[in-house]
């Protein structure tokens, strides 16, 4: 089911509380990149990305959480969608970066608040999945590079990520994966720069 408000959010959860009874497992995955009214080579800029945009591209990544507290029987499991960005972010991707420094921020509270429920809560930061967002940037035809070049960077295929989000959610109640990164072989990730 797509969720585009906290409305949607809100009936998603109890239908399936309905249907199953509680949620156990929740892989918080919303997100977009923004770009709107900017051109290909203006996508980030920081004049580009009004305080309309940045608060619109937030919306979307972290306005979606659960209110698992309200949960009975207590316990379960929350798994963020990061990005690599969040280490080491892309040339003119303001508005994204920041949502995925408030996403691990996000991670660590409900980590945290989470323990007297038995709520745990872990990130995956993820690099080049073949998905339509890194169409959107350009990284089977040339993403823009800290040097201002372009270049066709490496993917891989996104059920190698969804194998890394399951072993997070299989893990037994009393341990819990805080970080994991998983990026394609070779992307320009740790020589960002």
């Amino acid at each position: 089911m797509r969720c585009d408000s906290a409305d949607d959010v809100a009936r998603l959860f109890e239908a399936t509380r309905r249907r199953w009874g509680r949620v156990d497992v929740l892989f918080n995955n919303a997100g977009i990149f923004g770009f709107r009214g900017c051109g290909r080579d203006q996508r980030g800029r920081l004049e580009c990305h009004v305080v309309r945009e940045c608060h619109r591209i937030h919306a979307v990544r972290s306005g979606g959480r659960p209110d698992d507290e309200a949960q009975e029987p207590q316990g379960g499991r929350i798994i963020n969608n990061g990005s690599i960005s969040a280490h080491s972010p892309r040339p003119l991707s303001v508005a994204y970066t920041v949502s995925k420094h408030a996403m691990s921020g996000l991670t660590k509270s409900i980590e945290l608040d989470g323990r007297p429920y038995g709520i745990t809560c872990g990130q995956i930061d993820i690099g080049n999945t073949r998905t339509e967002i890194m169409d959107t940037i350009g990284v089977g035809s040339g993403a823009l590079q800290a040097d201002g070049s372009r270049r066709v960077e490496p993917m891989f295929p996104v059920g190698d990520a969804a194998r890394a989000v399951l072993m997070m959610a299989n893990m037994p109640a009393s341990a819990n994966v805080g970080s994991v990164v998983v990026t394609a072989a070779g992307m320009p990730f740790v020589g960002r720069g």
